[in-house]
Parts: C-alpha cells; structure tokens; sequence
C-alpha cells in the first residue's frame, strides 16, 4: 500500500508543475469574461466600448486557447518534470512526439474510414472526436497527454545518454536516439488509440439509453459521470446525446419538430411556454455555477494559515471563472489527480444535486451565473420553484465546502495551500559553502541518487541512508525535514528550485570529476585530490571543507568510487 501511495505521490506532483500556471491564467480568463459577457454589458453599456471588448476577447481568447490545449501542455510539462537530465531537451522531444502522435492518429482515423464529419451545430461534440492544433484525432481528454508525458520521460531516461561509435551510427547517438525511439512510440499510441478508445466510447454511450429510462438514479449517474469523465473527454459523450438529440426530448410547433434538451427549451423559453421537464438534462451547469464556490472555499479554509492569503488570491479567480463563465477545469485539474477521493466526492455531490432539482420540480436555467439570471428574470412565469433554485444553489456550496473540508482534513489531502509557507527572504542556499555543507550532511555527492523538487519541497533519494548526517541535516536552514526510508524531502518554501539548481551544479571536484580512486591528502583546512585519467594525465583539485578537516576528510574518502 505504502508502495502505490508513494507511486500515486510522484504522479501528482509530476502534473502540479504544468498546472501552477493556470491560477495565474484563470485570473485574466475571468476578466474577460466578464468583459465580454452579454448580460453584464446590457447593464453596464460603458463596457460595449469597442476597445474594451477588443481587449476582453484578447483576454479570453487568449486564456481559452491554453485551457483547450491542456493535454499538450501537461505532454509536454509531465515530460519535463520527469526526466532527470536535459530537461528542456526532453520537454522539447515530447512536443515534438505529440504533434507525430496527433499526425498518427489523424492519418490512421482517415485510412480506416473512421474520421467522423462534424455537426453543423455542434461540431465534433458527441463524435468521440476532436480538433488539437488544428488536426482531428480521437478525443481522449488530457489523458493522451499526460499518457504520452510519462511515456516519453520514461523512454528519455532511458536513452538519452546511449552511444554509438561507428562512423554512421554515432549521428544517433543521445538525443537523437531518444528522438527515434520517441517518434516510434508516438506513432504506435496515434495507431492504438484508434483501436482502443471507440470501443470504451460506444460503452460509454450504451449507458445513455438506460439513464434516459431509469428515472432518478439515471438522473443522477448521468450528472455523475458528466463529472467524472472529464479528464478522458468521455463526459461529451454523455451529455451530448441528451442536450441535443431526441433522449433529450422532443417538441413539435407546426410542422417544426424540436428535438434534444437544449433546443427544446430554447424553444419553450422564446415561445413564452412552460418549461417541461427535458430541462433537467441542462442541469450540468448547475454546479458550475454554485458548488465551485463551495470547493474554493474549502481549499481556502483548509490552507495553513499564513497561507490563506496566497490560496485565496489564487482561487477566487478560478471559483469567479467557473461561476461566470462554467469554464472549470483551472480548478479541476487542481484535485482531480492530486486527490481521485475528493475527485469522486465532487462527482457524487453533482448527481446527488441534480436528483434534488429534478424531485422538487424546479424548472429554471441554470447555465451560467449572470446569463442564467438574466434568463430567469425575464422567463416569469414559465419557470417553476425558481426561489428553490437559489436556495439549493445556497446548500450546494455548504455541502461541497463542509465535504471537502472534512476530507482535506481527515485525510491529510495536499490540496491548494496546504504546503509549508513560502519564504520571502533570500534563499540561504545562494552560498556555495551552505551547498557544500548539505551535500556533506547528504553523505557525499555520490550517495544522491536522484535529486528533484515540487513547488515548496526539495526531494531526493540517497543509496545509504547510514551516509546521512542527520545531525547536520537538522542544523540546516529549513522549515522541515522527513526522511522515509532512502526518501529525503527537505521542506524550503519557494527555493525548492533554487536549491536543486545549486546541487546540480556545485562547483564540487567529488560530483564533477572523480571517477576512479584517488589520493586524498591534508594540506591543513583543504585537502588536495589527484585523480590520474585514462590517458594518464594528471589531474590535481583542491577541495576546501572548511573547519572541520578530520570529518570531511572521512567523508571524502567514504564517497569516492
């Protein structure tokens, strides 16, 4: 147990680093939106100046095109964050073995006749489909990215350093022959994915059947899955055939027949009749517009408190953009791999609500905040049990914040905010001697065995934990410090990378430059190394471990191979 809850840990934290931006993204998102937003414009007529919704549309646009694109963000992070050397090399090898895997995929849809025509009004929504970069390839999410991250990191580790010595093969060598063996498996998953995911979407889409005759536990599984599905891109494929085509509901004015949820109650709304109870299949939007206030909330009220600030500065954007504009996966891929438990918490929260809706006969518009208010004022009479609408929307957001909250606690969940407190003050790693003296307490440089970082956490794995000084661990300056089996975490707030960066590249003869046995001799406080190559030239390095020559000196000679 202890051994996947560690593998799910690293899997987390590989995605965390390509997600931090999208706070910062979610910020400008949400002022263009509200920039853009028809029914605030309607009340406030200043914002229909020209420029301001040039700048609005910049904005959301702009923001819009990294949400749409985030399984080439997270291919090309997850790749980054996981390779142990050359790291934008990697980053760069993996973008270009996601653009053969989108080509792969495109041309194996095509040649087998499977490249479905887009909807004149909806797209490719509902085909198992998709556009990434401007090509079609099966809709799969995030997931073919972060499948294809992890894949190519893998495989890099594994060959960027391999070697060739012939005359024509050692134009291969390295990253080049990373490159190849990237571009194979690119190509493989492109012909793959061809294969394995339409059989998952056709299961996906028999269960529509069932859910449309299955009263309120359809009801409910279909709110459900419309949630959890969204990281594979399968949600489409369950709330498509409801919204618009005929398990949504029909309507026939005249000789014109209105078929699937969306466009009947369009219909309804602009004819001035009762809303019918097709509309609980509109009700995803429900949520977006109250319980990600709820879920924010929660992450702010479980942060340590002196980082409340900072979490709430972060969220309420996201909460602000989910809310008003129903875009939530800025705080979606926030938790959903960090923590599945709250990930399936929120998914039975949004069935469970939509079961609420649909028993208390409320008939009324949920899609977004501002929107759906202006809908509902101006709709009267045709809506049902609107004040009931708010009040649930109330409950919903107390129910999400009191849930989450429980769960961040009880299970100690690394949500937002819930790292140690970043420092403000100059890194104390930025002194050569303090990198020296950690990699001493370290057991020597040759005792790391990987070295890496999260946003607050330096994290390494030693050969010999008999190596580690735990004396001088603790005597460094830090804010903490674990130490699970060959695991050390050093807790150091926002210098996690400065200090990475500082052991990567300490100016230490003993990491750089040792490699087979040499003499160590005192020469008072320093001690002179002498290291003969294999061309037999020799090579004399002075080492200063400062006051303590007996201690180093050991160490020294402990470390060398």
């Amino acid at each position: 147990m202890q051994k996947f809850l560690r593998r799910l840990e690293r899997f987390s934290q590989s995605l965390l680093s390509p997600l931090s931006y999208l706070s910062a993204a979610g910020l400008l998102l949400v002022l263009g939106a509200l920039l853009t937003s028809k029914p605030l414009c309607q009340a406030l007529p200043v914002l229909q100046w020209a420029p301001l919704q040039l700048v609005g549309q910049l904005l959301y646009n702009g923001m819009m095109v990294l949400i749409n694109n985030l399984s080439v963000i997270l291919c090309v992070g997850v790749a980054a964050v996981r390779a142990k050397t050359e790291k934008q090399e990697a980053a760069l090898l993996a973008l270009m073995a996601y653009l053969v895997f989108l080509t792969a995929n495109h041309t194996a849809l095509e040649a087998l006749g499977l490249l479905a025509q887009p909807n004149g009004m909806t797209g490719l929504a509902g085909t198992g489909q998709t556009t990434i970069l401007g090509i079609q390839v099966v809709d799969t999410g995030v997931a073919s990215g972060i499948v294809l991250g992890f894949a190519a990191a893998w495989l890099f580790n594994r060959t960027c350093e391999k070697q060739f010595y012939g005359m024509i093969t050692q134009l291969y060598s390295g990253l080049r022959w990373s490159f190849l063996w990237l571009s194979a498996l690119a190509v493989a998953l492109g012909l793959g994915f061809c294969f394995v995911c339409p059989p998952l979407q056709r299961a996906v889409s028999a269960l529509t059947g069932w859910i449309a005759a299955s009263g309120n536990a359809g009801v409910f599984l279909y709110g459900f899955l419309e949630r959890l599905l969204i990281p594979t891109g399968l949600h489409h494929l369950i709330y498509m055939p409801f919204q618009f085509s005929s398990l949504g509901g029909s309507l026939t004015v005249g000789s014109v027949t209105y078929t699937g949820a969306y466009a009947v109650c369009m219909t309804e709304y602009t004819m001035g009749l009762p809303l019918s109870d097709g509309i609980v299949w509109m009700y995803t939007g429900f949520t977006k517009t109250f319980g990600y206030l709820g879920i924010a909330a929660a992450f702010i009220f479980t942060a340590r408190r002196e980082n409340r600030a900072r979490t709430a500065a972060a969220m309420i954007p996201l909460a602000v953009t989910a809310s008003v504009a129903s875009i939530t996966e800025p705080i979606d891929f926030l938790f959903c791999f960090v923590s599945p438990l709250l990930w399936v918490a929120h998914a039975v929260i949004t069935g469970g609500f939509m079961v609420l809706l649909h028993v208390l006969h409320v008939r009324a518009f949920t899609s977004n905040l501002l929107g759906s208010l202006v809908f509902n004022l101006s709709a009267g009479e045709q809506l049902q049990n609107l004040p009931l609408l708010y009040l649930l929307g109330l409950a919903e957001i107390l129910t999400y914040f009191a849930v989450f909250s429980i769960l961040i606690k009880a299970k100690d969940l690394p949500t937002p905010g819930r790292e140690a407190a970043p420092s403000t003050d100059q890194s104390p790693y930025a002194d050569p001697q303090e990198v020296c003296r950690f990699i001493a307490a370290l057991g020597g440089p040759e005792n790391i065995a990987q070295l890496g970082n999260c946003f607050t956490r330096l994290r390494l794995t030693v050969r010999d934990t008999s190596l580690l000084d735990m004396g001088a661990l603790l005597s460094l300056p830090h804010k903490g410090l674990v130490v699970q089996g060959t695991r050390v975490q050093l807790v150091c707030g926002l210098h996690a990378a400065q200090l990475r960066r500082a052991l990567q590249n300490a100016d230490m003869p003993v990491v750089q430059n040792i490699r087979r046995k040499a003499n160590v001799h005192l020469l008072h406080s320093k001690y002179l190394l002498t290291e003969s190559s294999q061309d037999n030239f020799p090579i004399r390095l002075i080492v200063d471990f400062g006051a303590e020559p007996p201690a180093a000196l050991q160490r020294v000679q402990r470390n060398l191979p």
